[in-house]
């Protein structure tokens, strides 16, 4: 029997579990079960040919009992809408988790982007906008850059929600360019902050994070950085590997000189792109099942499943990605006995800073790289830590205490406000 790798239904199951091991009462799954809003819309936008096009667009506003909803906005052929509202949910407890005065929000875009020009994209973005307007603002909900959208798509965002307000909006979306009212660190926020709870993690069990053995499938904004950050700090990257394939070199790859050809991995020299010396060509199944001390799934969801977590030898497994692991992996993880830091907790350094351009905005003050990361790591070490005590005092994994964690905290905002009453 194949395994349901519906992402909503996915997204049900972790809050239901939550819900049950800390006794809440049922009004708070009933509310969190399902998004607060979703909207669906459809928008015509004229082509390079000149012909017109109809775009189908999703926003889905999870839940908003701690504040506005905050969510990434993606481009992706695969858009579905239940995917749209899994990910709105998972943004929710990435934001409780981590203490920020947010709800879950996400949308995004029906398309294929490699197949638009830059043109396209462009009006893709604005006219999406346009279409979803009345659902986003500072107040009621913020988008942010995810799969296929960088800090120049924020640009077009806050520059056309600025036309329709008649007046510059920078608090509307983050992730945008830092002359326009972004925040330094931003683009290596999702990374940073997964390292930093890995090296906590490493900590916590006796793991020697110096030399430690390091494999990463992806290596898209938040791999890359990842690899370079986890270097610098002093660990081996063994193995990295995307969409095509990948390296491995039991001495350490220098992720300095890694570079995409055609989506295949090679190294960058004076001499120009060139196979890595020494390296062996591999594929992400043979990354999962490697020898190593960390595993950072990056990329995509539904990537460690029923049919390869057996092969996972790793001590740790934290998840850069959004819902990189299946409920039947993770049944599967957990038995053998590999310290899971999950996805909400793993990789919500990028809504962490998210959220701190938004105090920038609003306040129109500007901190430095050095304050931004600094207040990141307060926020990600005490999120890891408090997940850590409420495994122990439960004697539950990491994931369920992450979700316990988030579900704590908006039920007692929800109770606060006289919604379960």
């Amino acid at each position: 029997m194949s395994e349901n790798l519906n992402m909503f239904l996915m997204a049900q199951k972790q809050i239901k579990d939550a819900c049950d091991k800390l006794k809440c009462k049922p009004a708070v799954y009933e509310i969190l079960k399902q998004p607060a809003r979703v909207l669906e819309v459809s928008f015509p936008v004229k082509m390079d040919d000149g012909s017109i096009k109809i775009f189908t667009g999703y926003r889905s506003q999870h839940n908003d009992a701690l504040g506005p909803a905050k969510g990434g906005l993606r481009f992706s052929p695969t858009l579905t809408l239940d995917e749209t509202k899994a990910l709105s949910m998972w943004m929710t407890f990435k934001g409780a988790i981590v203490g920020l005065p947010y709800g879950g929000g996400k949308g995004g875009v029906a398309c294929n982007p490699r197949e638009l020009s830059l043109r396209e994209k462009e009006e893709v973005t604005r006219a999406y906008i346009r279409a979803i307007a009345p659902l986003i603002g500072p107040q009621m909900d913020i988008p942010a850059p995810d799969v296929a959208t960088n800090a120049q798509v924020m640009g077009w965002v806050m520059d056309e929600y600025s036309k329709l307000q008649g007046f510059n909006n920078f608090g509307v979306v983050t992730g945008k360019p830092v002359i326009i009212g972004g925040s330094q660190g931003r683009t290596q926020a999702t990374a940073m902050g997964c390292c930093l709870v890995i090296r906590a993690a490493a900590r916590k069990l006796g793991i020697e994070f110096k030399g430690a053995r390091i494999a990463v499938q992806g290596f898209g904004n938040a791999g890359s950085n990842l690899t370079t950050i986890l270097h610098d700090m002093g660990a081996k990257i063994i193995a990295v590997t995307d969409i095509k394939g990948g390296l491995y070199h039991p001495d350490g790859l220098n992720p300095y000189t890694l570079v995409k050809e055609n989506d295949l991995l090679k190294q960058k020299t004076d001499a120009g792109i060139i196979d890595y010396p020494g390296a062996k060509v591999i594929s992400n199944e043979e990354l999962f099942a490697m020898e190593c001390d960390i595993l950072i799934p990056a990329a995509i969801e539904n990537q460690i499943t029923g049919q390869n977590a057996g092969n996972v030898k790793a001590k740790i497994l934290a998840e850069a990605a959004n819902g990189p692991t299946t409920p039947e992996g993770n049944e599967i993880i957990k038995t053998k006995n590999i310290f899971v830091l999950p996805d909400v907790l793993a990789s919500a350094g990028g809504v962490t800073v998210s959220y701190f351009e938004w105090v920038q905005n609003l306040q129109s003050y500007y901190w430095t790289k050095e304050e931004v990361y600094q207040r990141l790591e307060q926020k990600m070490i005490a999120a890891f830590e408090n997940v850590y005590n409420i495994s122990q005092k439960y004697s539950v994994d990491m994931r369920s205490a992450a979700y316990m964690v988030g579900i704590k905290q908006l039920a007692d905002a929800m109770e606060s406000r006289g919604w379960l009453s």
